[in-house]
């Protein structure tokens, strides 16, 4: 029988705590999260790189975790929750153009919004969508403000789906790979997660250099 404390310790679920989540929804948590984080401009905050990468760690199975999920099914929601996130997110830019983005008082939701514009000004459409899945808070700003400035549809389709797999089964991937070849890689889990988000604006910094040495006359050279 399902007691109310039972149900109060269900509720109590930290959304910035990737393991929270996990404990308390599983798999289907990572899609709705993920959807949220990409598709809904109040999920900025959400925990999406500590989210993958600690689930696929968590798919190693070992004797002592708590909570084991499956890697298959865990890839599949992922990427589903990604993808359609970001054509939500498109779908919602295009119908309310920028008032709705406008009216958030969040100031590092309007910092992601600048950095978001930037990206499209600076690389085009399809990098910029690909790069932004890597940055938290531009991924979710970037899909909005792509439907508000008119990127072309398909364009945004199929970049954002490329850009969202690779993301989501590049750091599933990770944790697993991690979680399979390192005995009681947990204990290091915080220090991990800050690596892999450090990893992860590795693409955007490289573009970032090229575009300085590009601009610098001759090429860059001396």
């Amino acid at each position: 029988m399902t007691t109310p404390l039972h149900i109060a310790s269900q509720l109590a679920v930290n959304v910035l705590d990737a393991r929270s989540l996990l404990a308390a929804f599983g798999v289907l948590g990572v899609g709705a999260v993920l959807f949220a984080e990409t598709g809904l401009l109040v999920g900025f905050f959400l925990p999406g790189d500590s989210l993958l990468f600690t689930a696929g760690l968590l798919c190693t199975g070992a004797a002592d975790r708590p909570v084991k999920l499956s890697l298959a099914p865990l890839l599949l929601l992922a990427a589903v929750g990604a993808l359609a996130g970001a054509q939500c997110g498109y779908l919602i830019g295009r119908k309310a153009g920028g008032a709705l983005m406008a009216r958030s008082r969040s100031q590092r939701l309007h910092e992601g919004m600048k950095r978001a514009e930037e990206l499209l000004e600076r690389y085009g459409y399809a990098k910029a969508i690909v790069l932004a899945r890597f940055i938290p808070v531009v991924r979710t700003v970037l899909n909005p403000m792509a439907g508000a400035l008119e990127v072309p549809a398909r364009t945004f389709a199929l970049w954002q789906a490329l850009g969202g797999l690779v993301w989501t089964a590049g750091l599933i991937l990770a944790g697993y790979a991690l979680g399979s070849s390192v005995p009681n890689v947990d204990r290091y889990l915080l220090p991990l997660v800050v690596v892999i988000v450090v990893v992860s604006l590795i693409p955007l910094l490289l573009e970032a250099l090229r575009s300085r040495r590009a601009a610098r006359p001759n090429g860059g050279r001396p």
